[in-house]
C-alpha cells in the first residue's frame, strides 16, 4: 500500500491563522473545538502533512461556519500561504527577475516553477496550466473533500500573480464537481 499524499503545513497553519484573524484567538479556538479539531490548538504542523488532515479541517469548518464564511476563510488562508511562499520559499533573485518582465513571460516562468513543486499543494490531485492571451491554471482535487476548498488555491494564485506578474491580475474561478473529482479552473487576466 502506498503512503498517503502529503501537502505543505501552511494549508492548515494559515487556515487557523485566517480563523483567528476573523474571529480572534479565543473564538477561533472555540470553533476548532466545536468542529472536532481541538488537537490543532497550540499544535500546528511544522512539516509536510497528510492531505487528509487539511481536507478534514475544511469539511469540519464548513459544517460549523457554512460555505459563505469558508469562501472568505480559505481565500484568506491561500493569500497568507502565498505571503509565506514569497517570504520564505520563492528565492529573492527569482522574484526580482520576474517583476520587470512582460506579464505573459513572467506568468510562464512562474507557473513553470510552480508546476515543479505542485505536489506540495495538489497532493494526490493534479496540476496543469495553459499559457497564451488568457492563461488558465487547473487544480484537480482527487482526495474526498468539498468544492469550497478551491478558494484556498484561488487566494494563493491571486496573491502570487499580483505580486510577481502584474498587480492588475484578475482571476475568474470555476470550481466544479463533487467529492473526489473537483476541478478548480482559474482563468487569469494578466
Amino acid at each position: 500500500m502506498s503512503e498517503p499524499a502529503k501537502i505543505g503545513p501552511n494549508s492548515i497553519i494559515q487556515t487557523v491563522a485566517a480563523l483567528e484573524s476573523k474571529y480572534g484567538k479565543a473564538e477561533a479556538e472555540a470553533i476548532l473545538t466545536r468542529a472536532g479539531h481541538k488537537h490543532l490548538i497550540g499544535n500546528l504542523p511544522s512539516e509536510m502533512t497528510e492531505e487528509s488532515k487539511f481536507h478534514a479541517l475544511v469539511q469540519a469548518l464548513d459544517k460549523e461556519l457554512g460555505e459563505k464564511v469558508m469562501i472568505h476563510i480559505l481565500n484568506d488562508s491561500g493569500q497568507r500561504t502565498a505571503a509565506y511562499l514569497l517570504r520564505v520559499r520563492i528565492p529573492g533573485f527569482f522574484q526580482k527577475l520576474l517583476k520587470p518582465l512582460p506579464p505573459g513571460l513572467a506568468f510562464r516562468l512562474l507557473i513553470f516553477a510552480i508546476s515543479k513543486n505542485a505536489w506540495t499543494f495538489a497532493g494526490s490531485g493534479d496540476f496543469s496550466y495553459t499559457t497564451g492571451k488568457t492563461p488558465e491554471i487547473t487544480v484537480k482535487v482527487t482526495y474526498p473533500t468539498i468544492p469550497v476548498v478551491g478558494n484556498f488555491y484561488l487566494g494563493t494564485f491571486t496573491r502570487l500573480l499580483r505580486e510577481l506578474v502584474s498587480p492588475n491580475t484578475k482571476i475568474e474561478s470555476s470550481i466544479t464537481g463533487t467529492s473526489g473529482a473537483i476541478t478548480c479552473r482559474y482563468t487569469c487576466h494578466i
